[in-house]
């Protein structure tokens, strides 16, 4: 408290009242419980924090809505305060009979709030014990009560709205500077002592060890002296008639001795860091580990606190190797300070990059790993650390202010450092603060470290199931695909689903699903297995049900635990028609074009890849032009407590709604079956618009295993282009087609040549003999005569490939069609 003086008497100051601090939501639900308040109502903040706030204070009707009462700015009931709005703080005087310590006498404010944040009523309270008035001179007892009276009355107002927020909760600086900036417009609180003298509430955060020292010496010199270690209140007056009208008595024996000071001291610490200890940590996501950290040191700690760490840790690339040096990268990654908004945005922005010098204590402290102390940055050190730093100047921000440099460690290696600062009009960091500031910085790296290993350990797995992943074609020959990859809201977020598009000989496209069972980064590994299986075994051109046998026989190989289903369909434009076979997985959804209709195909279930033993089937199933295929996995139609049954129907449902695109049809399927509360598992969509393509725009051929062969099917493939319009791909076509059919003529042994051409988005060409043997690309020399048929195509064609057969092989290439033929097969194929 501080005393209001008469003109002809100086102000002196006057000491300062235990308060406890308890902060209620819009729902008068305690949001904030101080340790102050937990010793005078002897209940725990884990306790009250969420409690409803009238069972906590004891106060006859206290936070209910009373109507009957009448207004008054200082009526002396708590509840009646709140049943008149937020117009005017109110304070009063109440007597709890049934608090848990016993009976109290309390004095106490109550400041109403306006704003956005959740915050809706600040209340301060103290033991009006503490406080007792003293008889005056005439033997009369002074009236001490609670009250309200503006800063500005009193000499030293700024400094006194400085201190305030210390007895705010420890909260941001956004929720902080709302919360003083209402408390200054409605009234600083006081004690009224008798009718004329108002002393405002002075608080302090603790009582630091120098404190010692001066009451020790104001003790001497026989001045009166009272010192309390809540909320924080520390008398330290030479009025001795303030003294008593606070209650405390003048002379030697008021002054408590120094191990009771620095007992109280290390106490508040303790209660600091367990604080500290309960708010970080609440979660592994790194940036929000950060902004815990950083923000838990103000405004209780310091003015100022600063987070950088070595730039590995944000990028999450894994544990820093190597003592930093002045080449080392830091980024400071968050900034927390309770000075006017925006006063450090400009030179020492979040996000920034930067390599200490090495002539400045962060150096110093990120070298040695120890705390750095400077207790006040003189003109000549912030000079010297200024000129360091290139293009801004720190000097009108941490000149005269104390410094604390913390490292933040883990298993013996500095992650990063905290820059804490403290105003000058604040007692400058002590040995003490040094030892509390290493406390606090030890715990923090201790949650950062945890944080940045999870969220590398995340990275790495999100990286290597994203690289696994297909980079799928929009537009295959003769259909369109659109695909969805949803991650699961499982600890971890990966897991094995993974979908394909393949092209396939003959102007075939594979699709395919596949889950294997279980999440993590060994189902992503397995998944990245099969995955290179399935396109290894599509692209020899197995049917199916044999390109299951195979994945299954492979995941046998890699060990007992490599479950997982799969369905791999083949859909034939020219033919359209699928082939499908089904190992364990969802069966795929129909939408049929004609009428809109959707069904499940019936398809044999099979056993999963992996289990043997069971065989796989392939069956046919016709299709039409402008039918969608569905394919999914599991994750998408399956909810904990529900049947599957459900999930299916539902899908089924979604999938025939008409949508503008494939991709709002895949989007509409999604947004349908999304459950509440989210996705557990994985989610892979893949679905096809199988367009087909027309008879018209393919030509087949039978030629005679002879040498002249080769000149008619030149012939051929010329006239065809002719006919469909294509005269200047003709001469490109003509040349590798001989080279491919006078291969065939030479080597195949039995049965008539097969040649056909195909029109889609590019020109395919096939050329199908009975021969197994498959042709091989050689290197030739310049005097071999032949061997150079496939050099030609391999250095002309889009690309080309072999395709087995029940009897014989396919030899197939592709060659690129001028622009204007593509647009009009994709608008055929669309059609």
């Amino acid at each position: 408290m501080e005393r209001r003086s008469s003109p002809e008497q100086p102000a002196q100051p006057a000491g300062r009242v235990p308060l406890a601090v308890v902060v209620v939501d819009g729902d008068g639900l305690v949001s904030h419980w101080s340790s102050g308040a937990r010793r005078l109502f002897g209940v725990p903040r884990e306790e009250a924090v969420g409690s409803a706030a009238a069972d906590l204070l004891p106060v006859s009707g206290a936070l209910a809505a009373r109507e009957d009462v009448a207004a008054h700015p200082c009526a002396d009931d708590l509840d009646a305060s709140l049943s008149r709005g937020p117009s005017y703080p109110t304070a009063g005087r109440a007597h709890l009979s049934d608090a848990r310590n016993g009976p109290l006498d309390v004095l106490w404010w109550a400041y109403p709030l306006i704003g956005p944040g959740a915050e809706r009523l600040v209340v301060l309270l103290a033991d009006a014990s503490r406080v007792v008035a003293a008889p005056g001179e005439d033997g009369t007892f002074e009236r001490v009560a609670p009250g309200f009276a503006l800063h500005t009355d009193f000499p030293g107002a700024e400094r006194l709205s400085e201190r305030l927020p210390d007895i705010l909760p420890n909260m941001g600086p956004a929720a902080g500077n709302r919360i003083v900036s209402q408390i200054l417009e409605l009234g600083y609180p006081v004690l009224e002592i008798s009718r004329h003298d108002r002393v405002p509430v002075k608080p302090d955060w603790g009582v630091p060890r120098y404190l010692t020292r001066r009451a020790q010496r104001i003790d001497t010199d026989g001045r009166a002296v009272g010192i309390d270690t809540d909320e924080r209140v520390v008398r330290s007056d030479t009025d001795e008639r303030a003294g008593r009208a606070a209650g405390v008595p003048s002379g030697p024996a008021a002054a408590p001795d120094g191990p009771d000071l620095e007992h109280a001291a290390v106490r508040e610490r303790l209660e600091f860091l367990n604080e500290v200890s309960g708010r970080i940590g609440s979660s592994l996501d790194l940036a929000l580990t950060i902004r815990e950290v950083t923000s838990a040191a103000v405004p209780r700690f310091a003015d100022f606190a600063g987070t950088h760490l070595r730039a590995q840790v944000p990028a999450g690339e894994g544990f820093p190797e190597g003592p930093p040096d002045v080449t080392t990268v830091w980024h400071r990654v968050w900034v927390e300070h309770n000075d006017e908004p925006g006063r450090w945005d400009d030179t020492v922005p979040t996000g920034e990059a930067i390599a200490f010098p090495e002539d400045t204590p962060f150096f110093r402290c990120m070298v040695t790993g120890e705390p750095v102390l400077i207790p006040t940055i003189d003109d000549a050190l912030g000079d010297r650390i200024a000129t360091q730093f290139e293009k801004r100047d720190l000097r009108p921000l941490i000149n005269g202010r104390s410094l604390l440099v913390v490292p933040l460690k883990a298993r013996n290696v500095v992650l990063g450092f905290m820059v804490l600062l403290r105003r000058a009009d604040r007692e400058p960091f002590d040995d003490m603060d040094r030892a509390t500031g290493a406390e606090l910085a030890a715990r923090a790296g201790l949650v950062l470290d945890n944080a940045r290993m999870y969220n590398h350990q995340e990275t790495v797995a999100e990286t290597l199931q994203d690289r696994m992943l297909p980079r799928i074609e929009r537009r295959m020959p003769g259909c369109e695909v659109a695909t969805r990859y949803l991650p699961g809201e499982r600890l971890g977020k990966v897991g094995g689903d993974w979908f394909d598009a393949i092209r396939l000989p003959g102007a075939r496209t594979a699709l395919v699903v596949g889950d294997v069972m279980g999440h993590g980064l060994n189902s992503a590994a397995m998944m990245g297995q099969l995955r290179t299986a399935v396109q290894t075994m599509a692209g020899l051109d197995l049917p199916p049900a044999q390109l299951l046998r195979g994945l299954d026989d492979l995941a046998r190989r890699l060990g007992d635990h490599y479950l997982a289903t799969c369905l791999y369909a083949v859909y034939d434009p020219v033919e359209s028609e699928l082939l499908v076979a089904n190992a364990g997985h969802v069966p795929p959804v129909l939408v049929y074009a004609k009428d809109g209709r959707s069904e499940l195909l019936d398809l044999p279930t099979g056993a999963p890849v992996g289990v043997g033993g069971v065989p796989f089937q392939t069956v046919r199933v016709p299709v039409s032009p402008g039918d969608r295929l569905l394919l999914c996995t599991d994750g998408l139609v399956e909810v904990r407590g529900q049947d599957i049954g459900a999930g299916l129907a539902a899908l089924c449902e979604s999938a025939a709604h008409p949508a503008a695109s494939m991709d709002d049809a895949c989007d509409a399927v999604v947004r349908a079956l999304n459950p509440p509360g989210g996705r557990k598992d994985d989610v892979a969509l893949l679905m096809a618009r199988l367009g087909g393509i027309p008879r018209s725009d393919t030509a087949t051929w039978y030629l005679d295993r002879r040498p002249q062969e080769t000149a008619r099917a030149r012939a051929l493939v010329r006239g065809v282009l002719d006919r469909w319009g294509l005269p200047e791909a003709a001469d490109t076509a003509a040349l590798l087609v001989g080279e491919v059919v006078t291969n065939a003529v030479r080597h195949a042994t039995a049965g008539r040549i097969e040649l056909r051409l195909v029109r889609a988005d590019a020109l395919l060409c096939e050329v199908s003999d009975g021969d197994q043997a498959a042709p091989v690309l050689l290197e030739t020399g310049p005097d071999d005569e032949g061997g150079r048929g496939l050099l030609i195509v391999d250095r002309l064609a889009l690309r080309w490939g072999v395709g087995r057969r029940d009897q014989g092989k396919t030899v197939w290439f592709e060659q690129a069609l001028p622009s204007r033929s593509r647009h009009r097969s994709a608008e055929r194929s669309a059609g």
